[in-house]
């Protein structure tokens, strides 16, 4: 492949930046925004942006039925369900283990898959899930790898959002997108999120005005948004042009990435335990990952999940 360089470097630099949203993540909540209002704004942002570029293809947004329907499941178990867990878990979990947590996505998805019977039994993919269970445990572990004693709470409500990012991906693998491509999906579910966003913002008491002021919370909310959308297009892209195997491997960029800006932005230090976790993560997304001709589970999805 003449352009594979490029591709490569492509893939690093979307690995870079989703990456990089789970230490804007952390820095949004740390002035105590309510995930609610923070859901909101991430969703105006992205559908902004990825209005833009529907408007640039020149294609109209589906509103049938069947698109609808899209548009809803993914809003509320692609965004708001699991950004809700995120923004709150981020509280008191270092960004870095956070993006060691996103990395079960494809391992929560294997089985799920095999309930479905849209995937079939593998003894590597067993050994992979099997690894990632042991990454959770060793992150759990009271004996040093996040200080204090609700890690293991938190670590649980921080395994939400993978969870349904999971679940997100095999309803799509079982059931599609009624017709829609990527693009109209995610900006369709961002629409559609923000206005079932707006009224439980308000009504729970979690508004962020905007007029209130422009910080650095505010500033990473924004940032996260743009990154992902703009990530979410160069993702689509890359599949169309490279396969979804080969895309796919965004998803050990992600995590690494995001320990090591959580490092230098946010100054976090991790115990062995945390870095042991993080291996066992690897090699299990290694095993488990889709091979050619497998479907694709989709590798990230962030505080997006515009997401």
């Amino acid at each position: 492949m003449s352009d594979r360089p490029g591709l490569i470097a492509l893939l690093v630099l979307l690995g870079a930046g989703w990456g990089a949203t789970q230490p804007l993540t952390k820095t949004a909540v740390s002035t105590g925004h309510g995930p609610l209002g923070l859901i909101f704004w991430q969703l105006v942002i992205g559908a902004v942006l990825l209005g833009a570029v529907q408007a640039l293809r020149r294609r109209p947004l589906p509103l049938h039925r069947g698109a609808l329907r899209v548009y809803l499941v993914i809003a509320l178990i692609g965004t708001l369900l699991p950004n809700s867990a995120s923004y709150l878990a981020a509280r008191h979990l270092p960004a870095g283990v956070m993006s060691v947590a996103i990395a079960t996505v494809p391992m929560i998805a294997f089985p799920l898959a095999l309930l479905l019977g849209t995937d079939r039994f593998g003894w590597g993919r067993a050994a992979g899930l099997a690894l990632g269970l042991a990454g959770v445990m060793l992150i759990a572990a009271p004996q040093g790898a996040v200080p204090g004693s609700g890690t293991a709470l938190w670590l649980a409500v921080a395994l939400v959002a993978p969870a349904f990012y999971a679940v997100e991906g095999n309803y799509v693998a079982r059931w599609g997108t009624a017709g829609c491509g990527p693009v109209e999906v995610l900006l369709g579910a961002s629409i559609l999120g923000a206005c079932l966003a707006l009224p439980l913002a308000l009504g729970s008491g979690q508004w962020i005005d905007p007029r209130a002021g422009f910080a650095r919370p505010e500033a990473a909310l924004a940032a996260g948004a743009t990154i992902h959308a703009l990530a979410y297009v160069g993702y689509v892209w890359l599949i169309g042009r490279a396969g979804a195997v080969f895309a796919a491997q965004v998803s050990y960029l992600v995590t690494g990435f995001g320990v090591v800006w959580s490092m230098i932005f946010l100054a976090e230090s991790y115990s062995g335990w945390v870095w042991l976790a993080m291996a066992a993560m690897m090699a299990g997304l290694f095993l488990v990952q889709p091979r050619a001709g497998d479907p694709l589970v989709p590798p990230v999805r962030t505080a997006k999940d515009a997401a």
